[in-house]
C-alpha cells in the first residue's frame, strides 16, 4: 500500500487535480492552488511521502480515485474553497465564533487571512464571547443554579431516608432553611427576623446613657429589661444554630456554609464574655483581658448579618463582593494612585498655609474624602493652586469610582436573578419526591455530557466515515 502510494505521488503530481470529499461534498482542486498555501492542511498533503503522513491529515483516502476524505462540516468547506481561490477568508454566520475558530484551526488557515469586511466583526464577537465565558467562570459560587448544585441538595434530602425519623427531620430542616416551604416555615422566618431586630435594637439602646446604671465602683450595669431581652435573644440564637446542626443532613457541610458560620459567630461572644465574667470578675480587674472582652462584646454587631439568611439581596451582595475582587482591587488601586498624586499636589500648594496640610500623610485623609466625593469640609485648601488640585481630585474621583461600579452592579443583578432561581428550585425540590428530582437531573447531566461529546468530535453536520468504506483493498 505504501509503495503504491509513493509511486503514485510521483513526478507530475503537482500539475494534477485531486478530489476532496468533506462530509459527502465532493470538489476538485488543482495542486497549484493548494501549493500557494503550503502551511494549510490541504497544502501539506502535497508534501506527504507515506501513508502515515497522509492519514495524519485526512480521515481516509482512495489512491485509485485520487480522493481524500474529511469528516468535517461540508457547509464550512465551501468557505475553505473560496479561500483557496481568492486568498481571502470570510466568516460563516451559521457557526458561533468558537466553532468557526475551531474549523479554521483544523484546516490550518490563519486568522489574518480574514477579509476586511469580516475581520472586525469576527474579532469583536470573539472578544465578547471571551468576556462572557470569563464572567461565567468567575460567577461559579454558592448561588449557582446548575443541575449539579440542585442535585446536591436532593442528595442531602435523600440522605434523610437512611436516618431515624428521617421524614420528620427533613420537614423540620426545610422549615428552618426554606421560608417558602410552608406556612410554619414563614412563621419561623418571621420570628427569626424579629429576634434579630430586637437584639440589634437592644444593643443600640444599651449604649445610651439614660439606660445605663452605675454600681458603687463606677462600673456600668445592664438595665434589667434590656438584660432579659439580651438573654432571650441569645437563647433563641442558640436554639437556632443547634437545631440546624442537629437537623443538618451533612454536618461536615454545615460548618463550611457562610451563613452557619455567621450564626455561630453571633452567639460565641456572649458565651465568652459570660464565662470571663463568671470566672474572673469585672473588666476593671482583668487588665488587658478586659479589653479583649470589650472587643468580643462589640462583635455582637455581627448579628445584623444574620438577616442575610432571610434576604436574597444580602446574599447576592455577598456573592457579588466575593467574585468582584478584581474590580474592587482595581477600584482601590485607582483611589490609591489618585489620593497619592493629589495629596502631593495639595501639600505643595498649601504647606505654607496653616490649614491642616502640614504633611503628605495628613493630606491623604483630605484626598480620600475628596476623591470619594464625601467632602467633610474639616480640611479645605485656600490657595488657587490648592483649589484647582481639589477640583481635579473630585472630578477624577467621579470617573475612577464610576468605572468599576458599573461592572459590580451588573454582577449583582446577575447573582440576584440566579439566587431567586435557586430559591425557586429548592422550594420545588422540597415539594417533590427527591428520587424523582434526582432522576430528572441525572437525565439532564447525561444529555449535557452527550452534547459536549458531540461538539468535541465536530459539527452536527458531520457524517461518519469508516476507513474500510473508502480504502483500497
Amino acid at each position: 500500500m505504501v509503495n503504491k502510494t509513493l509511486n503514485y505521488w510521483g513526478p507530475g503530481f503537482e500539475e494534477d487535480v485531486i478530489n476532496i470529499n468533506v462530509g459527502g461534498l465532493r470538489r476538485r482542486l488543482s495542486s497549484s492552488a493548494l501549493s500557494k498555501f503550503p502551511d494549510t492542511r490541504l497544502g501539506r498533503l502535497l508534501s506527504c511521502d507515506s501513508e502515515e503522513s497522509i492519514l495524519q491529515l485526512c480521515d481516509d483516502y482512495d489512491v485509485s480515485a485520487r480522493e481524500f476524505y474529511f469528516d468535517r462540516n461540508p457547509g464550512f468547506f465551501l468557505y475553505v474553497l473560496h479561500f483557496y481561490q481568492t486568498g481571502k477568508l470570510h466568516v460563516m454566520e451559521e457557526l458561533c465564533v468558537f466553532s468557526f475558530c475551531q474549523e479554521i484551526e483544523y484546516w490550518g488557515i490563519n486568522e489574518f487571512f480574514l477579509d476586511s469586511c469580516c475581520s472586525y466583526r469576527y474579532h469583536e464577537r470573539k472578544l465578547e464571547s471571551r468576556h462572557h465565558n470569563w464572567d461565567e467562570e468567575s460567577e461559579v459560587s454558592s448561588v449557582d443554579t446548575s443541575p449539579d448544585e440542585i442535585s446536591d441538595i436532593n442528595h442531602d434530602l435523600l440522605h434523610y431516608s437512611t436516618l431515624r425519623c428521617g421524614n420528620v427531620r427533613k420537614r423540620l430542616w426545610l422549615t428552618m432553611e426554606n421560608p417558602g416551604y410552608s406556612i410554619p416555615s414563614k412563621l419561623f422566618s418571621f420570628v427569626s427576623i424579629s429576634v434579630v431586630l430586637v437584639s440589634i435594637a437592644t444593643m443600640c439602646i444599651h449604649s445610651m446613657p439614660e439606660y445605663q446604671e452605675m454600681d458603687e465602683n463606677g462600673n456600668v450595669l445592664d438595665e434589667p429589661v434590656l438584660h432579659k431581652l439580651e438573654y432571650f435573644c441569645i437563647s433563641w440564637f442558640t436554639f437556632e444554630v443547634s437545631s440546624r446542626l442537629l437537623l443538618s443532613p451533612n454536618p461536615r457541610k454545615f460548618f463550611k456554609h457562610p451563613l452557619n458560620l455567621i450564626d455561630i459567630v453571633s452567639v460565641l461572644p456572649f458565651y465568652f464574655t459570660l464565662l470571663v465574667d463568671l470566672t474572673m470578675g469585672s473588666d476593671s480587674e482583668l487588665g488587658n483581658l478586659g479589653k479583649v472582652v470589650q472587643v468580643f462584646r462589640l462583635m455582637r454587631i455581627f448579628r445584623v448579618l444574620k438577616l442575610a439568611r432571610h434576604s436574597t439581596g444580602l446574599r447576592s451582595l455577598g456573592a457579588t463582593l466575593k467574585h468582584s475582587y478584581r474590580e474592587v482591587g482595581i477600584l482601590l488601586l485607582y483611589l490609591a494612585v489618585g489620593v497619592s498624586v493629589f495629596s502631593g499636589v495639595a501639600y505643595t500648594a498649601e504647606k505654607e498655609e496653616d490649614v491642616g496640610f502640614d504633611t503628605i500623610p495628613a493630606c491623604w485623609w483630605w484626598g480620600t474624602v475628596s476623591m470619594t466625593t464625601v467632602g467633610y469640609g474639616d480640611v479645605v485648601p485656600v490657595t488657587v493652586a490648592g483649589k484647582l488640585a481639589a477640583s481635579g481630585c473630585i472630578l477624577g474621583g467621579i470617573l475612577v469610582v464610576a468605572l468599576p461600579i458599573t461592572i459590580i452592579f451588573n454582577k449583582f443583578s446577575h447573582f440576584y436573578r440566579k439566587q431567586k432561581a435557586l430559591e425557586a428550585a429548592v422550594r420545588n425540590s422540597g415539594k417533590k419526591d427527591p428520587e424523582d428530582m434526582e432522576n430528572i437531573f441525572s437525565q439532564d447531566r447525561d444529555s449535557e455530557a452527550l452534547s459536549e461529546t458531540s461538539l468535541g468530535r465536530g459539527s452536527p453536520d458531520r457524517r461518519g466515515l469508516t476507513p474500510s468504506s473508502h480504502s483500497t483493498p
